[in-house]
């Protein structure tokens, strides 16, 4: 663990950067990051080695009050800062603000946040807008709190896919990842993986496996069943194709649950590209906008923002909104 960009009791940083080394891009950006931070004064750069570390990290920015919070990793690591900012409550009742650095294998909430291309752009522009006023900037987020076996120490989150999904980004992670392709290409190929599969009813070990039947019990809608090739929770604004998702009931968290029938994959991608899901009812593909819901099955996967957890009968995983959460946001 190593903090960089020396605090300077005089001027008080105006962003704290948190930087997770081992995220995919960082293997290589890093040391740029760091030249930049030094050139910066306005900058209080801490890494964390493991995610263990990142209370402690949040606990010594927690005193430098900074303006901003910048998190630099994926998915994943934005999960586990998000998921100490929630338990630890470091900033007590006025956390700062967060933004996100693309620096992970998959960035779906950089994305959201309109934060793409090259980390160092990304933090140039993050420190312009700090020079100001952030209101303009600021967006509020609901997040998912996941909670399993009774707990009460949430994990905080803000994409969860689960049943097919699920299966076929763990195939991706662990039989494409290794091949050294970029990440699109990567992620391309486990879609038609999954296709083929789809299409042909195939089970290999060259291809995503079938999803395990899933059951979905959704507060004051009542229950959901069946194998969905595609199941997503999410409190994110986009998602598939950019598409906005629009579901019926109000709740914070969105639901998207597709069944696994070739007709309604299709369906829900050519829905996706005429400009997104506005509760309209199609077969086979469910929308929900719910404020709680439980996920059963039997020895099945759920990946939030990177973070695999199992569900087995009987012992549900339960989805809540957990206190909204100030981001910053670059762009439309």
């Amino acid at each position: 663990m190593a903090a960089f960009c020396p605090l300077r009791c005089a001027n008080r940083p105006r962003i704290a950067l948190l930087s997770n080394p081992k995220s995919t891009r960082n293997l290589a950006e890093l040391s740029k990051i760091r030249d930049y931070c030094a050139d910066h004064p306005d900058i209080f750069h801490y890494e964390v080695e493991r995610a263990d570390q990142i209370g402690d990290g949040l606990r010594t920015i927690a005193r430098i009050r900074p303006k901003m919070l910048v998190i630099n990793g994926g998915d994943g690591t934005v999960q586990s800062a998000l998921t100490e900012m929630h338990n630890g409550r470091y900033f007590g009742d006025q956390p700062p603000p967060v933004s996100v650095l693309p620096s992970g294998k998959t960035n779906l909430i950089a994305l959201d946040l309109g934060v793409r291309g090259d980390p160092i752009s990304a933090l140039e522009r993050l420190v312009e807008i700090a020079q100001g006023d952030l209101k303009p900037h600021i967006v509020e987020r609901e997040v998912i709190a996941l909670r399993k076996d009774g707990s009460e120490r949430p994990v905080i989150g803000m994409f969860l896919g689960g049943a097919g999904l699920a299966d076929t980004m763990l195939f991706c992670r662990h039989k494409i990842y290794p091949l050294g392709l970029p990440n699109g290409l990567s992620h391309v190929l486990a879609g038609i993986a999954l296709f083929v599969r789809l299409l042909l009813r195939l089970k290999a070990s060259f291809l995503p496996p079938p999803p395990q039947p899933t059951e979905l019990l959704l507060r004051k809608r009542g229950r959901l069943s069946g194998k969905f090739v595609f199941l997503a929770v999410t409190t994110l604004e986009k998602l598939l194709l950019a598409s906005q998702l629009r579901g019926e009931g109000g709740g914070r968290l969105k639901l998207v649950a597709i069944e696994e029938r070739p007709a309604s994959v299709i369906r829900a991608i050519f829905t996706g590209i005429a400009g997104g899901y506005r509760g309209q009812q199609m077969r086979g593909i469910h929308f929900a906008e719910v404020d709680e819901i439980e996920i059963e099955a039997d020895s099945s996967s759920v990946i939030l923002d990177g973070e695999i957890f199992r569900t087995e009968k009987g012992r549900p995983i339960r989805l809540n909104s957990a206190e909204p959460l100030s981001f910053v946001k670059l762009a439309a």
